[in-house]
């Protein structure tokens, strides 16, 4: 029986191609809107906790290396002011037409935008000129976002490769203090002197950072049956550590296996990591429950997400002070109600097992206990829909409760460009083969 939802979407392509004679019904109902590229939004005045050393944090193993006293550091957040602001996406499955959305979720004042572009990335700041389009916002080239919201641009007709690197430029004619951002970019971001540069070839004399700055998602118009995974974790998926501009975190590089074959080459990723992100607790960002809705469940074509979170609120747990301790119940608890909104959305929840981290700035044996039962519940209870074990793929086999000596970078908490490409090895494709 055809359902009224049916009805109504077979109308709406054929009014579609009346209107428009180059996307017949049938053209039309091979595509639809997936996303290619995500970030998620955070307030651009995050400020990492201050880890002290406890005498929890200090018991390793003899052939533990020394820990890192220093939590990664960000620049002071960018005030703009009649700028323009270029920013480099890689896609991750290609499209016809393109959508990109800008969010003010964490602004003080509402923010104007007097212009934006989306291009072909040629390199460094240089587009590839006869890519170039111009973006409208409700038919505006211009456009205010209100304080909380996130603004969507009118579909723009360009054919996006996938694996592709896309600019996004987008100029602030007047001033904003507290910018949405993303703060772990790891891709050079391009901010211009005073003016509107937005359909520059290239923009001279930039200053860089490697954040993004309001830009949220960017969508694809892709053929059927092209469906997306969601990375949804911390600073592990965020892909923290790898190298800057070689698109080296675990889900770059499981963009490219899936890419590479033919039964999950119609695939799309996206990273919604967020650096310093807890299960429980604000912080760095608000926590993975209150973002879920937003990160995961509302990006278009979503089937899959994988969850890779709680070793903060393990590590920062344990410091105690501010910081709200944390049992196995309460980590496994929230995980629970991950799965069963992923669930009621029709979308497959896949856990990965948390990361070793003997030897970071916050490890105790207490949070080993807990990283361990975590585990086990992942690995065993049958609650996630499948399981991909990046604690067994990064750990030491001689000290499992630490991360392999060649995947260390600096803390004992964070993969380096091999680690991740380990990670990205041991996901087992055919959970996502849709053929």
């Amino acid at each position: 029986m055809t359902s009224l939802y049916q009805t109504r979407a077979r109308f709406f392509a054929f009014a579609l191609a009346f209107l428009l004679p180059g996307l017949t019904p049938a053209v039309l109902a091979q595509e639809h809107w997936v996303a290619t590229w995500a970030a998620s939004p955070q307030s651009a005045q995050f400020k990492f906790p201050v880890l002290g050393r406890s005498p929890a944090a200090a018991r390793r193993t003899p052939n533990s290396p020394a820990p890192s006293s220093r939590p990664p550091l960000f620049l002071p957040p960018p005030k703009f002011h009649n700028q323009t602001v270029r920013m480099i996406a890689r896609s991750t499955i290609g499209g016809s037409r393109a959508v990109v959305h800008l969010s003010n979720a964490y602004g003080s004042a509402p923010l104007r935008i007097g212009g934006a572009h989306i291009a072909l990335r040629q390199m460094e700041s240089t587009i590839v000129p006869s890519s170039d389009h111009v973006l409208t916002f409700s038919g505006q080239t211009s456009f205010t976002i209100p304080v909380g919201a996130e603004i969507a641009s009118d579909p723009v007709d360009m054919e996006v490769p996938k694996l592709t690197d896309l600019a996004v430029s987008v100029y602030v004619p007047g001033f904003d203090s507290s910018p949405t951002t993303h703060l772990t970019g790891l891709h050079t971001t391009y901010i211009s002197k005073p003016g509107d540069s937005c359909g520059a070839t290239s923009i001279s004399d930039a200053t860089t950072r490697n954040s993004w700055y309001w830009l949220s998602r960017i969508d694809v118009l892709a053929a059927q049956p092209s469906e997306l995974i969601v990375a949804f974790g911390d600073s592990i998926t965020d892909g923290a550590t790898s190298t800057t501009d070689t698109d080296r975190s675990w889900p770059s590089l499981l963009a490219q296996r899936l890419a590479a074959n033919k039964d999950t080459a119609n695939l799309a990723i996206v990273n919604e990591g967020i650096s310093g992100n807890r299960l429980l607790a604000d912080g760095a960002g608000i926590s993975a429950l209150a973002r879920f809705d937003r990160d995961v469940l509302s990006q278009p074509g979503a089937k899959w997400v994988i969850v890779l979170e709680g070793i903060n609120d393990i590590g920062l747990g344990s410091l105690g002070g501010s910081q709200a301790a944390v049992t196995a119940d309460d980590l496994i608890g929230a995980h629970k109600q991950l799965i069963e909104r992923a669930h009621l959305h029709g979308m497959k929840a896949i856990g990965a097992t948390l990361t070793p981290y003997r030897g970071a700035t916050y490890y105790s044996q207490e949070g080993e206990t807990i990283r361990q039962a975590v585990n086990q519940w992942i690995r065993t209870s049958g609650a996630y829909d499948a399981v991909i074990d990046f604690d067994m793929a990064t750990r030491d086999p001689e000290n499992p409760g630490e991360i392999r000596a060649a995947y260390n970078i600096r803390d004992h908490l964070h993969p380096n460009d091999t680690g991740y490409q380990a990670m990205a090895d041991v996901v087992d494709l055919s959970v996502f083969a849709t053929k």
